[in-house]
């Protein structure tokens, strides 16, 4: 394996930088919907497309990054990535209605969905398993930080400029990065023919896009739409994927398959997969709930919603590097296992915010959740992806973002829609707006409270991969 070199330290910088600066604007959306509502006359179901089209084709894209990465030298994969980020962002800051920002945001998230899996799959190709926790550590500022400040962000933006502003100053970052990419990036995996299986790439839109679709269509049942605009997509995603499974099972017998799916013959990987979606889940259910409850049960703006917010993005950046360098000292399982455990208490203290609840709260609420969502992501990330071989790395990438962006949807559909559901099921009864909104709130966190027990018991099974050689057997069924 490479040495940690000067060279290979700048190839992960630039792709630590790149990635942070793409993911952002996952969830940078979020916070200015009303604004946006107001300024290009849309709906709220119209205005939400504009986060939800972003994860939708993140899903559809991860999938195909696998073979992608294996297919092509990182150079000119990295300069496609970003080419396609930095003209989405482009046209999104000219953009003259809904219709061109939304294809917009299309464009942006088709370079997001490959620049991850370019970075896990380069990471574990030049970091010797001896420091991959510290470097993974920086990883996880980019995967978790990144969209956990998104609204942060954009709240201070919008305090004092046009929504537009939130494109324009993330343009200048995006073409530095380009062209500094394209001037430093180096070809640090070797390609080799393998064959592009076009039934894969289809049904694998169908199923990863009709999950998502129909996950972030969920709101429409509860906002009196259509119940068929969810389980419709859902049901063909769900056969689709099945369709999927079968056909990568029978193309890995002769190493064709677009998404190797033998990644989960490692027991390590399929635990920390697990935990992620529900970390993941915990992640965005609360990144998208915190300011609503901010905002429209607690009465505060944009500004001071965005400021409440910062903190806790800002610990989980400084927190990974330090987790990850525990990490390689004593492994996983201690800081997964307190992590998650974490994550429970807090959520069920979440439970508890109501109308009356101060500010403070809220503020104590969110680091400590991000506290301890910062013990999960870097052990789970760098203990799962070490126990696949080397010729599984860039599949297991992608499986990581597939799932990631899957759950991300899952946490927003499932809170947005459990709040709305109980704050109808309030109003009904006569409750004041603010109190129904709280009673929302309160049965939102309380269905993420149970789900996030789940993740205790799988911790367990998070260890430190035994990695004794460089050989491709030391990584064969950890």
């Amino acid at each position: 394996m490479p040495e940690n070199s000067q060279r290979d330290r700048v190839i992960i910088t630039l792709l630590l930088i790149s990635t942070f600066v793409v993911i952002l604007n996952e969830t940078i959306m979020i916070v200015a919907l009303p604004v946006l509502m107001r300024d290009l006359n849309i709906t709220a179901s119209a205005a939400q497309w504009l986060s939800a089209a972003f994860m939708l084709t993140m899903a559809v894209v991860i999938p195909i990054t696998g073979w992608l990465l294996q297919r092509f030298h990182t150079r000119p994969v990295f300069i496609t990535a970003m080419t396609l980020f930095s003209s989405g962002t482009l046209i999104a800051a000219v953009a003259p209605g809904f219709t061109v920002l939304l294809a917009a945001r299309i464009v942006q998230a088709s370079g997001t969905a490959i620049m991850l899996p370019l970075l896990f799959t380069t990471v574990m190709t030049l970091v010797p398993p001896a420091t991959r926790g510290r470097t993974m550590g920086n990883i996880s500022i980019v995967i978790s930080v990144a969209p956990a400040i998104g609204p942060t962000i954009s709240g201070l933006i919008l305090s004092v400029l046009d929504w537009r502003w939130m494109f324009i100053l993330v343009l200048p970052v995006a073409l530095l990065m380009l062209a500094l990419g394209s001037a430093r990036m180096i070809n640090v995996t070797e390609p080799r023919a393998t064959h592009f299986d076009v039934f894969s790439v289809i049904v694998s839109a169908f199923g990863f896009g009709g999950l998502v679709y129909g996950l972030s269509s969920f709101g429409a049942i509860s906002s009196g739409g259509n119940p068929l605009l969810v389980w419709v997509p859902l049901g063909i995603g769900a056969v689709a994927i099945a369709v999927f499974i079968r056909r990568q099972l029978q193309l890995q017998r002769r190493d064709d398959a677009l998404l190797d799916l033998r990644t989960f013959k490692s027991r390590i990987f399929t635990a920390s997969i697990v935990m992620i979606a529900i970390s993941m889940l915990a992640l965005f259910g609360t990144i998208i709930l915190l300011p609503i409850y901010m905002q429209n049960v607690l009465g505060l703006d944009t500004l001071a919603t965005g400021l409440l917010l910062l903190p806790g993005g800002l610990l989980m950046g400084l927190l990974a590097p330090f987790v990850g360098r525990i990490y390689d000292k004593i492994g996983p399982t201690l800081l997964v296992v307190a992590g998650s455990v974490g994550v429970s208490v807090v959520l069920w203290g979440m439970t508890l915010l109501n109308q009356n609840t101060p500010s403070w709260t809220v503020l104590v609420a969110h680091v400590s959740l991000n506290f301890a969502l910062a013990l999960i992501f870097t052990p789970l990330f760098t203990a799962g992806l070490a126990a696949l071989k080397p010729a599984l790395y860039s599949h297991g990438s992608a499986i990581v973002g597939t799932v990631q962006q899957v759950a991300a949807a899952a946490g927003t559909a499932l809170f947005v829609t459990v709040m709305t559901s109980q704050a109808a099921i309030a109003a009904t009864s006569g409750v004041p707006e603010v109190e129904a909104t709280a009673s929302g709130i309160h049965a939102a966190f309380l269905v993420g409270a149970v789900i996030s027990m789940f993740a205790i018991p799988v911790a367990f099974f998070v260890r430190k991969p035994v990695e004794t050689t460089v050989d491709e057997m030391a990584y064969q069924d950890n």
